[in-house]
């Protein structure tokens, strides 16, 4: 396929730029060496914070705040936390859906959104919970309702929603009232099933893809854009991966393997497994990129396979010099990829690395603003400045 071409239409075909995000390590998955648990590394709120400050500091546009049962911080308490110590950078804060009942989910992040001044994008998750197995058709059931729910408390007065799993008839969507208008917080998704994306053509603004080969993402895009389209809808489309990016080519291949020396496949298994979507089909995709390596672990040219060792979900990095990164970020971009949701190890280093020799090369934006969500003064919500009921 040829790098520049565009796959399908994109909600932003014009847009000069792309957001680029970072990734604070809120479930464990923090290491100087992979699969080697560092002290110093934990997920403390502590560890957490200092992530997001060096990536705001650093100029990246958002941060993914991931969601899982592990040793880390509960998502959206953490964001809540970081309202007040941040200025500028948005958080994308994972929601796994039915978790918490969706009104409240609603009100939840209505006041989210006023803490942070519309500086708020959602990643719609349909994971089992902590000791549940549900089928999976049921979950995505119960996402496509939820996020229903929130798309009714953000864009109506009432809330009338009778489904399979949540019945609700003439409840005020005043405490659900978001900061942001014209249709609330955007909604970024990443799964690939049938159901995945269903879910996600018919009500999601962001498809979030993990890294494989140029070929394998076109393929991913045409499937949900196929979707969106049956539901008169297009998307934009985004890519997590992880970044070692050094002044040469060969220093970043070098610390590639500085970052593995000390792994124990064994070990690297159980990480991977701990995961809840360890057994996902996404996951599936990661194993049969690292099968399809060379000896070396690289899929394409500066893709390289070797963080799936030892990290379920996301499992390859872009390794290579500031030129080469570039160059792929921006065939990227050519192919319809507005959003990247970048990570390093260890997470701070590795994002000054990013920050001082990438970002500045690079035209970024925020997706909300883009997408006109976010108001130039405070809004007439019940929690901004309308009329107090």
């Amino acid at each position: 396929m040829a790098a520049s071409q565009q796959v399908v239409p994109v909600t932003s075909a014009d847009l000069d730029g792309a957001e680029v995000s970072w990734f604070s390590a809120l479930c464990s998955d923090d290491y100087e060496y992979l699969g080697v648990p560092d002290g110093e590394l934990r997920s403390s709120f502590e560890h957490c914070r200092d992530i997001v400050l060096e990536a705001e500091k650093q100029g990246f546009r958002n941060i993914l705040a991931p969601s899982s049962y592990q040793v880390g911080q509960d998502t959206l308490s953490f964001v809540a936390g970081m309202a007040p110590l941040t200025s500028s950078i948005n958080f994308l804060a994972a929601i796994r859906c039915g978790e918490m009942h969706p009104i409240m989910l609603a009100r939840t992040v209505a006041t989210l959104d006023h803490m942070l001044k519309g500086r708020l994008t959602l990643n719609v998750i349909s994971s089992d919970f902590p000791g549940e197995k549900a089928d999976s058709a049921f979950r995505y059931r119960r996402s496509h309702e939820v996020v229903q729910i929130l798309r009714q408390a953000w864009t109506q007065d009432t809330i009338e929603h009778q489904g399979e799993i949540y019945q609700f008839s003439g409840l005020t969507t005043d405490p659900a009232k978001p900061y942001q208008q014209n249709g609330g917080p955007l909604l970024y998704f990443g799964g690939y099933s049938p159901d995945a994306l269903e879910l996600c053509g018919a009500q999601c603004d962001v498809y979030l893809m993990w890294p494989e080969t140029k070929d394998m993402l076109a393929e991913r895009m045409r499937a949900v854009h196929a979707r969106a389209e049956a539901h008169g809808r297009t998307l934009d489309y985004g890519l997590r991966v992880h970044m070692i990016v050094r002044d040469t080519e060969a220093e970043a291949k070098e610390y590639a393997e500085h970052l593995v020396s000390k792994l124990d496949d064994e070990y690297g298994k159980l990480i991977r497994d701990r995961a809840h979507d360890s057994i996902s089909l996404g996951v599936s995709h990661q194993s049969r990129a690292r099968e399809l390596a060379d000896q070396f672990g690289y899929v394409e040219p500066n893709l390289w396979t070797g963080v799936g060792r030892a990290r379920s979900g996301c499992g390859a990095a872009l390794v290579g010099s500031t030129d080469q990164v570039l160059s792929a970020l921006e065939d990227y971009r050519k192919m319809g990829i507005r959003a990247f949701i970048l990570s390093g190890y260890p997470h701070i280093d590795e994002a000054r690395h990013f920050g001082t020799r990438v970002l500045p090369e690079l035209t970024t934006v925020s997706l909300p603003h883009v997408y006109g969500r976010v108001p130039a003064e405070t809004p007439a919500t019940p929690l901004g400045c309308g009329v107090r009921r």
